[in-house]
């Protein structure tokens, strides 16, 4: 190969490499989040007992909550729910009979231009709308009677408002270490961690949580990848657990007894 072609192959490279630089830095919200928006007249047809609430915060932005009660009359306590990256409410909802059979509402937000919450998503804002979802749980029940739980992206969004908030517990699944190293271990060829404006670092957050933490973490998670959620294990309390269900992909472990069992344990 003459020295006119090996040139001609690291311009192409240089452009290929440059291009998809400038499309994770300009896209990356693109990339990394994946919202279904809806109308805010649309009416959820959701079986469980729920009530819609929506807050104007400003004049673009209103936070969209559903509110999803047991059946019981005797009600123990209410789960702070964080979903993931995907779609809206309406896709989580299948989980919320894990807790509402055991007594506890369930509080779900939406963020920023998921299902009806409206307005730019920003890291700051997903932080500050945890908290007013916490803050509308804490008016009906004692901190003692809240537990705070993650899925894949809403992790990091748990565990930072269980840093600074008191709670019953705290449960994780699927957790992250922080985004970048999410996102290097797909790029490793970018300084994803200069690029992204993203970091919940959930390492951070875990450290400072006083509450028992429990995880959950599948061997074959290939979006959130096994090695990258065991880097919190040593952020843990000698009493926190850190489950791992072998064979246990992102969006499966419901489907595995050492879940669905210990998270009934935790709840009763």
């Amino acid at each position: 190969m003459n020295r006119k072609r090996i040139l001609k192959w690291l311009k192409i490279i240089a452009i290929i490499y440059v291009a998809g630089g400038l499309a994770l830095y300009f896209l990356q919200d693109l990339i990394l989040f994946h919202p279904v928006s809806l109308k805010r007249n649309h009416r959820y047809d959701f079986t469980i007992p729920h009530k819609d609430i929506s807050i104007p915060l400003n004049e673009k932005d209103t936070l969209n909550l559903m509110e999803f009660f047991p059946a019981d009359t005797v009600v123990r306590g209410i789960v702070l729910y964080f979903h993931g990256n995907k779609r809206n409410i309406s896709w989580y909802a299948k989980y919320i009979p894990h807790f509402t059979r055991h007594g506890y509402e369930v509080l779900m937000i939406d963020y920023p231009g998921y299902g009806k919450s409206t307005g730019k998503l920003t890291e700051k804002k997903l932080y500050e709308w945890a908290l007013l979802a916490y803050n509308l749980a804490n008016k009906k029940f004692s901190a003692d009677s809240i537990i705070i739980y993650g899925k894949s992206m809403g992790t990091g969004i748990a565990a930072q408002v269980a840093s600074i908030r008191d709670c019953k517990k705290l449960i994780l699944e699927t957790p992250y270490y922080d985004f970048p190293s999410v996102i290097s271990h797909y790029l490793p060829i970018y300084p994803v961690r200069r690029m992204l404006h993203y970091e919940i670092p959930t390492y951070q957050y875990l450290a400072r949580v006083q509450e028992p933490v429990t995880i959950f973490q599948g061997t074959k998670d290939r979006i959130i990848t096994y090695s990258n959620a065991k880097r919190l294990k040593p952020i843990l309390k000698p009493t926190d657990e850190f489950i791992t269900i072998r064979g246990g992909h992102h969006n499966d472990l419901y489907q595995f007894r050492e879940v669905t069992g210990k998270l009934d344990s935790l709840l009763r």
